[in-house]
C-alpha cells in the first residue's frame, strides 16, 4: 500500500522525492562500476554500455547501464521505488499485468561538469501519447514514469534537476519556453517561472511523470554530477533508441527483472509444415 501523501503528491506535483533510496553501499557500487568503464565517446561501446549524448551541451551519458553489472542490475526492480512505478504506470490487475506491467524502455547513467546543463523539455502542452498522465476509473495510467537517483551530492551549484510543479497537466505551453528548451548550444531551466530545483544527497531518488516539464541547472561548482535515470512504461512499450538487452544480461537476471528488461518472449519460428505442402 502506497503512501497517501506521495499518491496526493504525485498528482499534484508530477513528482515525490525519496530521500535515502539507496545506501551508501549501493551508491559506492554504482560508482566504482562507473569508474571501472574507460571513458566513452558519443557512439563508442564498452560491452554492451554506449556512449550517448542528447545533443546538446548537456554533458554525457552511458546508455544501457544495467548491463554494467550486478551494481545496476539491482536498480531494474530496486524495493525503493519498485512499488511506487508499478502503481503510477498502472496496468496492475488488467490484462497486461502478466507481461510487466513494467517495461524499461531506457536507462542511462549520465555526467555533467562545469558549463553544462539541460534545458527544459515535455509539459502537459503539446501533449505526446508516450508520457501522457492520466488518471481514470480509479488507478494511474502513465506513458513514462521515470526514477532519477544521485550517485553524488547535488546542491547549490550542481546542476541539479529542475521541474514546474503541476506543469504535467498544463492547458498552455509556457510563455519562456523557447528560451529555455533543449537546444545545440545548450541551455538551462534556471530563470524560468515556476521552475524549483531539486537538492538530492547521494542515494535520492525522484520519482516523476515525463509528462512534467523538466530539465536541470547549469553546473557551475568543479567536479562532476552523477545520477541514473531509469525509465519505465507499459509492459507493450518498445526501446527509445533502439537498444535491445544482451543475451548475456538476460541469462543473469532474475525472473522479474528479466519480464521488466524483456517483458515478451519471442515466439519460436519452427513450422511443422513447409510451404506448398
Amino acid at each position: 500500500m502506497l503512501d497517501p501523501l506521495d499518491v496526493y503528491l504525485f498528482d499534484l506535483r508530477g513528482y515525490i522525492h525519496v530521500p535515502g533510496a539507496l545506501c551508501a553501499a549501493e551508491v559506492a557500487a554504482c560508482n566504482s562500476t562507473l569508474d571501472g568503464i574507460p571513458r566513452l565517446e558519443p557512439g563508442q561501446w564498452f560491452g554492451h554500455v554506449h556512449g550517448h549524448t542528447y545533443g546538446t551541451k548537456d554533458g554525457l551519458n552511458y546508455q544501457q547501464i544495467y548491463e554494467a553489472g550486478e551494481a545496476f542490475e539491482q536498480l531494474i526492480d530496486h524495493p525503493s521505488w519498485l512499488e511506487r512505478i508499478k502503481f503510477f504506470v498502472g496496468g496492475e490487475g488488467t490484462f497486461d499485468y502478466h507481461h510487466g506491467p513494467l517495461f524499461i524502455d531506457e536507462c542511462f547513467a549520465s555526467f555533467r561538469g562545469p558549463g553544462e546543463a539541460i534545458g527544459i523539455h515535455s509539459g502537459g502542452t503539446p501533449p505526446s501519447l508516450r508520457n501522457h498522465f492520466r488518471y481514470h476509473a480509479g488507478r494511474f495510467m502513465c506513458g513514462q514514469v521515470n526514477a532519477l537517483v544521485a550517485l553524488t551530492d547535488i546542491g547549490p551549484g550542481d546542476g541539479g534537476t529542475m521541474l514546474i510543479p503541476g506543469s504535467h497537466k498544463a492547458n498552455f505551453p509556457h510563455p519562456h519556453q523557447d528560451r529555455h528548451r533543449m537546444k545545440p548550444e545548450g541551455a538551462t531551466v534556471e530563470g524560468i517561472e515556476g521552475a524549483v530545483e531539486v537538492p538530492m544527497r547521494a542515494g535520492d531518488a525522484i520519482i516523476f511523470t515525463d509528462g512534467i516539464a523538466h530539465g536541470s541547472a547549469r553546473r557551475v561548482n568543479a567536479g562532476q554530477r552523477r545520477v541514473c535515470v531509469i525509465r519505465y512504461g507499459p509492459s507493450w512499450g518498445n526501446f527509445r533508441h533502439g537498444y535491445a538487452p544482451s543475451a548475456q544480461l538476460l541469462a543473469r537476471l532474475t525472473p522479474q527483472r528479466r519480464k521488466i528488461v524483456q517483458p515478451m518472449d519471442l515466439l519460436p519460428r519452427e513450422p511443422q509444415m513447409q510451404e506448398g505442402s
